[in-house]
């Protein structure tokens, strides 16, 4: 059903725990799945397979002061944004926001390494994610459906699982290919998204780290041995120029292998990196890419980009942000169009329940097109949102 869309968070969070969706989970995977626990001094703990005990963090924060904020201590029954989908949608209401973007960080807190039972679980999920919480109200909680990133093949099926389940974005918190770098693999998958129309997203970044030369950061055609093996790469050299966390490794990644070269329909939206680094990024890497893709070509066997590597980035990639007000000076040379505002409910930077407070602080001066265009239209275009303009 079309609705009026005033308020998106392009950038919320599904933190309910594991046991809310447990039973969908088939039962010979449900010992390897996550479970909450409850710890001695009666804190919540998150155990899961392959991974040390989460006892805290930074996601359970709701809209507490910051003068008491404990990281040390998970309380879901009693945190706000951890409950169920009518009360998400009573603090939506209480936010004064019409819908939420939401990602489930916590699913991918595992190192579960048979496959059978991790695609198992991914499964399940999103079936609860899109027949049970977004089925709720799915105009105003837009899930983000979750793929396994191990295989391409098993991200096109699960992209096109989510996609007949009315998930309206996939979330790619790595590669299709399960490589640290994007592989001609990864190609099929590209080619598949966009044939489906289905949206897709990094959130704030994949974590790939920038070490030595021996991170392998792309797959280049060719790599020399010895004392002709160069000390750097052209991706190293493009992403340094941005904060590292923020999506500067896969955006230079993806520029220089070609990617938006050879998919010019395809659009990434990167979560949660705020946007005021942007516009020095984008002119720094064209400087690296101009003075260092001629020995790159020589040494490594990259082909050269038509366009400059910005290009690419200021037509194929969408920025999220959450309080930027230098970002917010600096829109028109990012590019407005590009741009969607969130709340990061219910994590340690929102401002729940007072967003729209924050949103008009840090929006001072921006002309109302403006402050539409990146707290709604963005959204509802990139998105495929059935929206109806207000009378």
């Amino acid at each position: 059903m079309a609705r009026t869309y005033r308020y998106i968070s392009a950038d919320s969070h599904f933190e309910s725990p594991p046991d809310q969706w447990a039973h969908r989970i088939p039962a010979q995977y449900r010992d390897r799945a996550s479970r909450r626990i409850k710890l001695a001094d009666g804190r919540d703990a998150i155990v899961s397979e392959g991974r040390p005990i989460t006892y805290g963090g930074t996601s359970l924060y709701g809209g507490v002061a910051p003068e008491i904020f404990d990281p040390s201590r998970m309380d879901f029954d009693n945190t706000p944004g951890c409950g169920s989908a009518e009360q998400r949608l009573a603090e939506q209401d209480k936010d004064g926001i019409d819908a939420e973007v939401l990602y489930a960080l916590g699913i991918r807190h595992t190192a579960i390494k048979d496959r059978d039972a991790f695609l198992g679980i991914i499964r399940a999920f999103n079936d609860y994610f899109a027949e049970e919480y977004c089925a709720v109200d799915p105009d105003r909680l837009i899930g983000v459906g979750v793929l396994p990133n191990r295989g391409v093949e098993d991200d096109i099926a699960e992209m096109t699982h989510c996609a007949e389940m009315g998930l309206k974005v996939v979330w790619l918190s790595g590669y299709p290919s399960g490589k640290p770098y994007p592989t001609e693999e990864d190609d099929r998958f590209w080619a598949a998204a966009i044939d489906a129309d289905m949206p897709l997203t990094i959130h704030t970044s994949m974590n790939i780290h920038i070490g030595g030369r021996e991170t392998a950061l792309l797959q280049y055609p060719r790599d020399p041995g010895g004392e002709d093996r160069p000390p750097t790469d052209l991706v190293q050299r493009l992403a340094r120029q941005g904060p590292f966390h923020s999506g500067a490794v896969e955006a230079a990644q993806i520029v220089v292998a070609g990617v938006f070269e050879r998919f010019p329909k395809l659009r990434i939206y990167w979560a949660e990196n705020n946007v005021g680094w942007l516009p020095y990024y984008y002119d720094q890497m064209d400087h690296e890419y101009e003075v260092n893709r001629f020995w790159a070509e020589r040494s490594l066997g990259l082909p050269l980009l038509k366009n400059r590597p910005s290009e690419y980035l200021r037509e194929g990639a969408f920025w999220g942000f959450f309080e930027d007000p230098f970002g917010m000076r600096v829109r028109d040379e990012v590019g407005v169009d590009r741009i969607m505002w969130s709340t990061d409910f219910p994590h340690v930077v929102t401002r729940w329940p007072h967003s729209l407070e924050a949103w008009e602080k840090q929006a001072v001066g921006v002309p109302e097109a403006d402050k539409r265009k990146m707290v709604a239209d963005n959204a509802i275009k990139f998105f495929h949102l059935d929206h109806v303009p207000a009378s």
